[in-house]
């Protein structure tokens, strides 16, 4: 199987000549494009060079294509809300056909091209000699949108349907010849008749592909639609088949957490998915939504990396560099994430603070041998827990030694194996470049192509091991009003924004009540204001260092004491909400 990439937006349309083996193909980049389909099919994911031709003047978006059975007429239709009509063998225009008041949703031609079918979103559809260029009759049977069409081989009656959810069969020979056949439970996108003549397949904005028996001798004995009744009564109400789908997701919220997702779906089944691990979390099944999401709730910032979509009915997640690495955590704030055991050896034991970004990127591309490093003799064991420049290692900087053995991954976890990615020129709409599963990478063909496609920024965390930089925040340490201490010096400062206030606690104690960890002096230390204090506790681990800190120093933001866990980044966007340096306050509480 092959992708053809020609196309640089979404394909709306597909055109097939049965007998001439042609396909057209139309979307919204307001191209149309043939393809021979003995060619298509003998292309390999090497042998992948096909030529196209294409149908140059369209000035629109293409929703509908038709094409007849011999290859001579092509139709398009657009948000030009006109058909024009082409000719496949010299791919040149014919003629443009005018009378819609908005989007042709839908084509149908007959065998012989010379006669066609349109729907439209205006709610009507026509009837057009191509011979004559001209409007035959316009038939007003729905409420909405025309949006599938599906005419018999001799072209004589047709089966129409759209936003109304309406089904109607319609004898072009004769006037008032429409029939209610049946009421779909979902907007219908799509109309087929089946190889048994007596069924209809019908596609709809739901999962479902659902087939309904069609008796045309009921049809034709039906008298024409009562034009004085209201609403009209179908004369089919049960379906003949069912194929069941996926129930698609509807509704969905990001958790503060900036990892969880909360989705709904069709079946109003909840479910809660991390995104880091790219797997479903829990199935929470038909609960209140609105209060799931609130129990999750939770005071915490952590800014965004990603992007989300469901228009698939699934989670599509997107990855962009410009945000995709500006989540530096603590590792400790992170739940489940364990290093993984390589020979009876951690992985990342020592890393102490982590990219989302990196990790995932790491993980997709797990798979893939230029991601592959050698474990080397430089720490022999597991990991090197320093940057070059003096930062805590991150997953990106992990350097094992057991014995030479290839270390793969982020050394924490693996994605599930069947997880599709798409590598594309930008997000929404851009053009797709290559699509994978994430255990499909290890192939040569693939990693070949992913070598021509993944680009620069993700080569440079996956191949490279380069780590992002830390986000900085920056602020002024002030003691508060009620404080009788001296001010620090220098009191504007600038930290990670990962940064605990826990931290900025210690370093108050440390210059504020001037103990620290490596010299305990006998002498009885004062404060900034030559008050005595009591002699300073011994304290062996930063844990007991932490926990002096925070019994003898407290941290304040618009005069709200922070708690010792939260984040620079959440002081500032739930507490300093304001523009320029954060401003934090400190005092030394009463012992």
């Amino acid at each position: 199987m092959s992708t053809l990439r020609t196309h640089k937006d979404y394909v709306k349309a597909l055109a097939y000549a049965a007998d001439k083996e042609l396909v057209a193909s139309g979307g919204l980049d307001k191209q149309i494009f043939l393809w021979d389909v003995n060619t298509l099919t003998a292309l390999t994911a090497t042998n992948n060079t096909v030529t196209t031709s294409s149908l140059s003047g369209q000035k629109d978006s293409i929703y509908s294509l038709a094409m007849n059975r011999s290859g001579t007429v092509l139709i398009s239709g657009s948000t030009e809300k006109i058909l024009r009509v082409w000719d496949p063998r010299t791919c040149g225009k014919v003629m443009k056909l005018k009378g819609h008041m908005d989007n042709v949703k839908a084509i149908c031609i007959d065998a012989d091209g010379t006669h066609c079918l349109s729907g439209s979103s205006d709610g009507s559809i026509r009837l057009w000699s191509l011979g004559q260029q001209r409007c035959l009759a316009t038939y007003r049977i729905h409420e909405e949108g025309v949006w599938a069409l599906a005419a018999n081989d001799s072209f004589s009656e047709f089966f129409s349907s759209g936003r109304d959810k309406h089904v109607y069969w319609t004898d072009i020979t004769r006037d008032d010849g429409s029939v209610l056949l049946f009421v779909e439970e979902a907007p219908v996108l799509s109309l087929e008749y089946g190889h048994d003549p007596s069924s209809l397949w019908i596609g709809t904005t739901s999962s479902n592909i659902n087939c309904w028996p069609v008796d045309f001798a009921k049809l034709e004995n039906e008298s024409a639609m009562d034009n004085n009744e209201s609403e009209p009564v179908p004369i089919c109400t049960s379906k003949r088949m069912v194929i069941k789908g996926a129930p698609s997701i509807n509704k969905f919220n990001i958790l503060r957490d900036r990892r969880h997702i909360l989705t709904k779906d069709t079946n109003d089944n909840v479910i809660l998915w991390d995104v880091l691990k790219a797997q479903k979390v829990k199935e929470l099944g038909q609960v209140n939504y609105d209060e799931e999401l609130k129990r999750r709730e939770m005071r915490v910032y952590v800014p965004n990396w990603f992007s989300v979509d469901i228009k698939t009915g699934m989670l599509t997640i997107t990855l962009e560099e410009s945000d995709v690495f500006c989540v530096w955590i603590s590792i400790s704030d992170v739940p489940g994430l364990e290093p993984r055991i390589l020979d009876n050896r951690a992985m990342a034991l020592d890393i102490k603070h982590v990219n989302y970004g990196v990790l995932l990127l790491q993980a997709l591309l797990e798979h893939w041998p230029e991601t592959h490093t050698v474990a080397t003799d430089e720490n022999e064991h597991g990991c090197n827990n320093h940057a070059e420049d003096g930062r805590e290692a991150s997953a990106s900087e992990i350097n094992i030694n057991v014995e030479p053995k290839v270390v793969v991954g982020n050394g924490f976890y693996s994605i599930p194996d069947h997880t599709p990615l798409i590598f594309s020129e930008s997000s929404g709409t851009g053009r797709t470049l290559f699509r994978l599963l994430a255990s499909d990478a290890s192939g040569e063909n693939e990693g070949y192509l992913l070598a021509e496609t993944v680009p620069q920024w993700v080569v440079d965390v996956t191949v490279k091991r380069q780590t992002p930089k830390f986000p900085k925040i920056a602020f002024s340490l002030q003691p508060h009003a009620t404080s009788t201490s001296k001010s620090l010096k220098p009191d504007k400062l600038s930290a990670s924004d990962m940064l605990h206030v826990r931290k900025v606690i210690e370093h108050v104690y440390e210059k504020v009540i001037g103990w620290d960890n490596t010299s305990h002096s006998s002498s009885t230390p004062t404060t900034p204001t030559g008050e005595k204090t009591q002699n300073p506790p011994t304290y062996d681990n930063e844990e007991d260092r932490a926990s002096i800190a925070e019994s003898r120093v407290e941290l304040l933001c618009q005069d709200q004491v922070l708690d010792p866990g939260m984040d620079l980044r959440t002081v500032k966007h739930f507490t300093w909400k304001g523009a320029g340096d954060l401003v934090l306050q400190y005092r030394l509480l009463k012992q």
